[in-house]
């Protein structure tokens, strides 16, 4: 027959088979999770002293980071302390509002971690944070 004429012995389609979303959601799933890894960005391990507070820094940021050998990195490339006042005089340059997050590992002397300090602030960068680790048993407490 002609039209919307249907055979009474067929029945109609009520359900939606979801088999083929779920399998295009497992492959897309799958190739996120193996292109994650890709864009991790290497990071240098420094055991950060722990704090109960701490704060986020906005704007542009230089990273220096002092590992428990001693070693300086600045934004992730190892540098000597020339190269570093270099790179805060041509970050102040850039932009005179930047500001300087100092990572250094709790093993680190002090003398070091003021060294640094002093090394950012003489090249014209004021603004600066120590960056560490928050203290999980003081986020529990009010």
């Amino acid at each position: 027959m002609a039209g919307g004429a249907q055979d009474p012995d067929e029945e109609m389609i009520s359900g939606i088979n979801v088999t083929p979303l779920v399998d295009i959601t497992l492959v897309l799933l799958i190739i996120f999770m193996v292109t994650a890894t890709y864009i991790v960005r290497e990071t240098i391990e420094v055991d950060l002293p722990r704090a109960a507070s701490g704060g986020e820094t906005v704007g542009t940021t230089l990273n220096l980071v002092l590992d428990k050998e001693g070693k300086l990195y600045v934004d992730g490339a190892e540098a000597t302390a020339d190269a570093a006042r270099d790179a805060v005089r041509a970050a102040v340059a850039k932009d005179p509002d930047s500001r300087a997050i100092i990572s250094a590992d709790k093993s680190v002397s002090h003398g070091q971690v003021v060294e640094l300090i002093d090394l950012v602030k003489t090249q014209g960068l004021t603004k600066f944070a120590i960056n560490i680790e928050k203290d999980a048993a003081s986020e529990a407490t009010p």
